[in-house]
């Protein structure tokens, strides 16, 4: 029954072993070196990643009678007293049992004395924003000027509560939270010694599910030996933390990327079987989304993930504004995810709503006959160019392009349509149908199916009204969903706007004064600037 948990038997003794905290390390390391150590340390951070560690260690370092590269040797007595807990000179508090004022004053009483084995007294104070007022006020003149053989070592996760009287009289280091990489490298580390077979999606869950700290890590690593009984298998883990696997999430957002909602359900159906916490596997969601909207910006900025190829697998199938929705919608459906009947329901209901409000590329503005459009550049109105150039420039390039673009004839659904007095949902519907015959009874659209969506009781009820309004019969509305060779009116009005954008930048390039000012004043075209008007 002398078992030790992880989180205890592989704290780190030295600052070689310290993982994730190297500018801290550094730091203290550096003081020792040129002996220039502070009277009072403050560690600041989120729970288990270091802070009462590196005190120890710190504590150790600056009474150890044989320095190894200024890290503790761990063989002197002083080493070996510290780590059995009997070193007298270490004096270590928990501030949240001893917040009186009486505590700490009696605390206080003996730091005159000298210390009784080590160079050093040291008074490592444990969640010191937990100390009351009165508390603070009777330490802080001993904090200021403290006997010559006295350190303070103070730690806290919440330095917010902490008097500024205090903070200005101690050297603050404040620690980061551990990568997921990071928690993983150690718990291979760990496991290779203790002999523990493990597997590597098992050991990169529990890294995520840590959420930055390595005691956490290490304490779930602990209960999924328990669980696994001896062995750490991804299924046992994914059952312990009741959460779902990597592998789901990524083909939840590749079935997305193709707007297919079958396939969604589908998946969603095969991990309600596994019982998980939708709530966890939204957040894995978001966590990738997030992952994914910094590679396109930064592409190497997750080169520290281990997952670091799904996420730019996926990142090539979405847009960066698609991205952008879905993580906005994601971070509004967890937030009320618990206000749905159950939370199954209101997963689907978050992931179908990425459906349907996908952008479309197309724009829903009325088709119109092809006018020859006016090319005008934005730089332009920089003061490299006089006014009177610009002027002549856009009249040259109206002229050019009214000469090169021939106006193409509007396809009679698209004309309807313009007509029609629809928008919305209804007129998007409409842009992507093609007419396939109609007649005073019944009318027949072919909708693209990449836009199936778009179809609902509601937008064929309004479109069927506008029909036979425009009509003037009591016709029949049908829509067939398959593929189809001819232009819709939304590809046709898309392919209008790169024509005209074409027209106008060829308009730009093609005109003598632009050309005059390349060759004289060495001017350039931004690119982008140039648009059709």
């Amino acid at each position: 029954m002398n078992y030790q948990v992880l989180a205890r038997k592989w704290r780190p003794h030295n600052f070689t072993e310290v993982v994730g905290q190297e500018h801290v390390v550094k730091s203290l390391m550096n003081a020792l070196q040129h002996d220039r150590l502070h009277h009072a340390y403050l560690f600041t951070g989120t729970r288990g990643v270091g802070k009462t560690t590196i005190a120890r260690i710190l504590a150790k370092a600056i009474n150890c009678e044989n320095l190894q590269d200024f890290n503790p040797c761990g063989v002197c007595s002083v080493c070996r007293d510290l780590d059995e807990g009997r070193f007298l000179d270490l004096i270590e508090v928990d501030a949240a049992s001893r917040t009186k004022v009486e505590d700490t004053r009696d605390l206080l009483d003996n730091a005159q004395y000298a210390p009784n084995h080590g160079r050093y007294k040291v008074y490592l104070i444990d969640e010191v924003h937990m100390l009351s007022g009165h508390s603070f006020n009777a330490l802080l003149k001993t904090l200021e000027e403290p006997p010559p053989h006295v350190k303070f070592l103070l730690a806290t996760t919440d330095p917010h509560k902490i008097p500024v009287t205090v903070l200005s009289r101690c050297l603050q280091f404040n620690l980061k939270r551990l990568l997921p990489s990071q928690i993983f490298t150690q718990m291979e580390f760990i496991l290779q010694q203790e002999k523990i077979e493990a597997e590597s999606g098992a050991l990169k869950l529990l890294s995520r599910a840590a959420d930055g700290s390595m005691r956490d890590g290490l304490s779930l690593l602990d209960q999924a030996i328990v669980y696994g009984n001896g062995k750490v298998s991804a299924e046992d883990v994914s059952a312990m933390l009741g959460t779902v696997a990597q592998q789901p999430v990524e083909e939840i957002l590749t079935a997305l990327s193709q707007g297919d909602a079958a396939a969604i359900l589908d998946k969603i159906n095969e991990i309600a079987n596994l019982t998980p916490d939708f709530s966890d596997v939204l957040q894995q969601i978001l966590q990738v989304l997030h992952r994914i909207a910094l590679v396109q910006q930064i592409p190497g900025a997750v080169d520290h993930e281990f997952d670091v190829e799904m996420v730019v697998a996926l990142a090539s199938r979405f847009t960066p504004e698609d991205v952008q929705l879905y993580y906005q919608i994601g971070l509004v459906g967890q937030r009320d995810l618990d206000l749905a009947p159950d939370p199954r329901s209101g997963f689907e209901m978050v992931m179908l709503r990425m459906l349907t409000f996908k952008p479309v590329s197309m724009v829903s503005a009325p088709v119109k006959p092809a006018q020859a459009p006016q090319a005008i550049n934005k730089t332009q109105q920089q003061p490299v160019y006089t006014p009177a150039v610009t002027k002549q420039s856009a009249v040259a390039a109206e002229k050019s392009v009214q000469e090169t673009v021939v106006p193409k004839p509007s396809n009679s659904w698209a004309e309807m349509v313009a007509v029609m007095k629809i928008n919305g949902l209804t007129r998007e519907l409409a842009h992507n149908c093609v007419l396939e015959n109609i007649d005073d009874t019944v009318c027949t659209l072919i909708l693209d199916p990449g836009h199936k969506q778009l179809r609902s009781s509601r937008t064929e009820e309004n479109l069927q009204k506008a029909l036979q309004a425009y009509r003037g019969t009591p016709l029949k509305l049908v829509i067939n969903t398959e593929k189809t060779a001819i232009d819709t009116p939304a590809v046709q009005l898309t392919k209008e706007r790169e024509d005209k954008q074409q027209a106008a930048v060829d308009a730009i390039n093609s005109d003598s004064n632009i050309q005059a000012l390349k060759e004289h004043f060495g001017a350039r075209i931004m690119p982008g600037t140039i648009e059709p008007v």
